[in-house]
């Protein structure tokens, strides 16, 4: 047996009350946090020279395949 509550004229279950208020507590938490995960910016390059901001690009290109390639294997 569900108790039933008159909300604007209309019977409303108490389980449907209880899923509308945690479904507006959960997606207001996660409005809040900033929702999915942002790819974290990575600090301006310093380099003297095209052929060194090129190296580290590309170093930094290596690295970052090397840790998701040791994270897909955990």
């Amino acid at each position: 047996m569900v108790q039933k509550y008159n909300i604007l004229g209309a019977q409303v279950g108490s389980h449907y009350l209880a899923m509308g208020i945690l479904g507006t507590l959960f997606g207001t938490a996660y409005a809040f946090s900033g929702g999915s995960k942002k790819t974290p910016a990575t600090p301006p390059i310093n380099a003297s020279s095209s052929d060194e901001a090129d190296f580290i690009k590309k170093f930094m290109e290596q690295a970052e395949a090397e840790q998701k390639k040791s994270e897909a294997k955990h």
